[in-house]
């Protein structure tokens, strides 16, 4: 499902695509936000989106094979509400 299966979707109960399109991204550029923000973002029935950073991890080149240092990056991380598959 993209977001603009979404907005199709949502057009049915809304007046027109536009204004689903516009309702979908507003959605999601809040939700980003808040990530950003480091909040947690919790949709119930859904499940909970929050964001995380990674240790510093030893890699190595597997080109040359030169040993490395891998810097923390920031992730999200999704965890389903219990009542999800019910």
């Amino acid at each position: 499902m993209t977001k603009n299966d979404i907005a199709t979707a949502l057009s049915k109960i809304l007046s027109s695509k536009k204004e689903a399109c516009e309702a979908v991204n507003k959605i999601f550029a809040e939700i980003a936000n808040s990530l950003k923000d480091g909040d947690k973002v919790v949709i119930t029935g859904f499940g909970s989106f929050c964001m995380f950073e990674t240790k510093i991890k030893n890699g190595r080149n597997p080109k040359t094979g030169e040993k490395l240092l891998i810097a923390p990056i920031k992730k999200i991380r999704f965890k389903q509400s219990k009542g999800f598959f019910d």
